[in-house]
């Protein structure tokens, strides 16, 4: 266990799924990301997250996206895959039916759309972990869950022998903080917010699992290591550089906004699967803005 938490402490990136104009997985795309992120100094990637438009895959489609991953990942990162749904049974069979070949762990988010009490959380998850061949990341994002994970149930949870960490999204400092104060040793926190990263790295986090990250890997990795090694004066300064551009991509909707940065990049095309929508040339002008003033190189 504490060998896989030190494979994934740092930068991980929650990858896009790139599509092509109408639709389809645009393969190239994905390949072109998958490198830029390596090569930016990424640590770990996350596949299927809520940042790949998991929902409107299909699963053919998510199986596809993993193998091509882990092909063109070759080994150099750890891979991570995100595998959740609100039906307990049913997703206990599908992470036991998964081929995790090549895969280090499981990300799953808290059942959405039930709001399950905390009691219902942790059975939910107690099942998950057994059934899961590969360690379990939990994911708290009640932004799109409708029901927060508490302090207390993550803390309960992270005494299962097949948890390994949390992908915390609350948004409460003192939440988070809370869990850093007293997680077992062999518990690991990632922030799930970029805006958040920086100090809930320097409040002890591992890392963060980023949305900006695909466009600007090695930015993000300098800031979470000034973090994490205590660079308080520089982690400060290149949060601040990089906030503006954190809340604009969002501004629209994720991943409407990181796409429209790719774009700018030359990496992808901005296009999403509906009910999302491509972003407005007001968006794509901020965002392109906000690379100017950082002195990023566009296509």
């Amino acid at each position: 266990m504490k060998a896989l938490l030190s494979s994934l402490q740092g930068l991980g990136v929650a990858l896009v799924t790139p599509f092509h104009q109408h639709g389809k997985v645009d393969y190239p795309s994905l390949q072109r990301l998958v490198n830029h992120v390596v090569q930016g100094r990424a640590n770990f990637l996350v596949v299927l997250g809520t940042t790949g438009e998991t929902p409107t895959l299909s699963e053919e489609e998510q199986r596809g996206i993993v193998d091509f991953v882990l092909e063109v990942n070759k080994g150099r990162i750890p891979v991570v895959v995100g595998i959740g749904g609100n039906d307990t049974a049913t997703l206990c069979r599908r992470v036991g039916e998964w081929d995790m070949t090549g895969i280090s762990a499981v990300l799953s988010a808290s059942p959405s759309y039930n709001k399950p009490s905390q009691a219902g959380i942790v059975k939910h998850f107690e099942m998950v972990a057994d059934a899961s061949p590969k360690p379990l990341i939990l994911y708290n994002v009640p932004g799109r869950t409708a029901s927060n994970m508490s302090a207390e149930t993550t803390l309960t949870l992270a005494t299962h022998h097949n948890i390994c960490g949390i992908k915390e999204a609350s948004g409460s400092i003192a939440q988070i903080s809370d869990i850093l104060a007293r997680r077992p040793l062999d518990f690991a926190v990632w922030s799930g917010d970029d805006a958040l990263a920086m100090p809930t790295v320097a409040m002890g986090a591992e890392g963060v699992i980023s949305v900006l990250g695909n466009g600007l890997p090695q930015r993000m990795s300098e800031m979470v290591q000034q973090a994490a090694f205590g660079l308080v004066h520089e982690s400060r300064l290149t949060h601040q550089a990089l906030l503006p551009l954190m809340d604009v991509i969002f501004e629209e909707g994720n991943p409407t906004g990181i796409k429209c940065l790719l774009h700018h990049l030359g990496i992808a095309e901005p296009y999403v699967r509906l009910p999302l929508m491509a972003g407005t040339p007001k968006l794509r002008d901020a965002v392109y803005s906000c690379l100017a003033n950082l002195k990023v190189k566009t296509a």
